[in-house]
This record gives structure tokens, C-alpha cells and sequence, in this order.
């Protein structure tokens, strides 16, 4: 490799690191990557593709939860919720085969060929409520905490299964320092306060 391709291709690495090592094509090329030095770091194999449009380095560890990350990063106005939440905060036995995300009513869907995902779409204060921020991978989330999570869980209970709703609530006791002001709060907002109270009362 000649010098001064070498050093295009460590000063294209470097925008990388400053990203956490993920970037999407327009904000490689908005960062002064063109896409030919792109494909050639791909053809180098100093970049992976990890989804259409969506490249890593490929030095990095393996991604612990590469379709949270693909999500985050393609539908940033979007927010992890239901089983998704639940297995990341691991109240929860199920895996979920699909990024469960929930957007604002009114909004696009999003055109994602993977991961699979499943919308849901929130309103008010239930949308923007009960949101966290870690960081995955080193790519910031959002994310519901798990109390929201559970009040979601009660919410669309005919939809995912009150199994699961409940079993989580146990998990939860089990698992989690149980925070009951809190939980009913988001029940209260999700207007499950009536439905959850027996099971919270029986649990807890």
C-alpha cells in the first residue's frame, strides 16, 4: 500500500473513531469521506457493511447487539420499547426475532430490509416519557426504562401476550430494585393503572 493511500485511509479510520467507529454513507461523506474511499476501505477490509448504508470498523470488538445499533442508527427518532426493552433490560425469557420500535404517530415508517422491526406507534406523553440514553456498542440509544416498559407491556397486552406482561413484572421484582411510585406513574400515563394494580399488588 503506497504512503499516501495509507494515510487517507488512517485519516478516513480517525472520523470513524470519532464516531464510535459506526457511520452511516451521508454522514461519512458529510465528515470529508468520499464514497470511493468508502468502498475501497470496504474493499480493504477495513470497514464492514453492517446494513445498506451502514459501515463499521472492522478492527473493533463484535457488536453485542448489532440490530439495536442498526436500528438506533437508521430510525433516530424511534424508541426501543415492548420486548426489545424488556430482553435488554433482561425481565424477560423471550428473544425477540424483531426489533420492537415505538414512533410518534403521524411518522414514516421506516424502510429497513434488516433488521426486521415492529411498530408501534405512542402518542403524548407516552411516547416521550420514560426514555433513556445508553450507550450500546458505543452508539447511543433510546430506549424505555423498565418500569415504562412494563406499563407498555400491560398497554399492549392483547398484542404481545399478558404472559409475557406479567412474567415480566416478576422478573422484574426479582431482578430490578422495584420502584412502585414509579411503575404506577407510567401505568397512569399508559391508562393501565386498573389492570396492573392487582398483579403489582400480588407481586410486590
Amino acid at each position: 500500500m503506497r504512503n499516501l493511500e495509507r494515510d487517507r485511509f488512517e485519516k478516513a479510520k480517525n472520523i470513524f473513531r470519532q464516531h464510535g467507529g459506526i457511520l452511516k454513507m451521508s454522514e461519512a461523506v458529510q465528515a470529508g469521506i468520499h464514497r470511493k474511499m468508502l468502498y475501497a476501505m470496504r474493499d480493504a477490509g477495513i470497514i464492514e457493511k453492517l446494513d445498506r448504508g451502514l459501515y463499521r470498523l472492522a478492527d473493533l470488538p463484535p457488536l453485542g447487539n448489532p440490530d439495536l445499533v442498526s436500528v438506533a442508527m437508521k430510525v433516530p427518532t424511534g424508541v426501543i420499547c415492548l420486548i426489545s426493552a424488556l430482553s435488554f433490560h433482561e425481565i424477560t425469557t423471550q428473544i425477540p426475532h424483531e426489533v420492537y420500535i415505538a414512533l410518534r404517530r403521524g411518522t414514516e415508517s421506516p424502510r429497513l430490509k434488516h433488521p426486521p422491526v415492529r411498530v408501534f406507534r405512542f402518542t403524548g406523553e407516552a411516547f416521550t416519557e420514560g426514555i433513556e440514553t445508553p450507550k450500546v456498542d458505543g452508539i447511543q440509544i433510546r430506549i424505555y426504562n423498565p418500569e415504562k416498559t412494563l406499563a407498555d407491556c400491560f398497554k399492549y397486552r392483547n398484542k404481545i401476550g399478558l404472559d409475557i406482561a406479567v412474567e415480566a413484572l416478576k422478573l422484574y421484582r426479582e431482578r430490578k430494585r422495584v420502584k412502585v411510585n414509579e411503575v404506577m406513574r407510567y401505568a397512569r400515563i399508559c391508562r393501565v393503572e386498573k389492570v396492573m394494580r392487582p398483579y403489582l399488588e400480588a407481586l410486590l
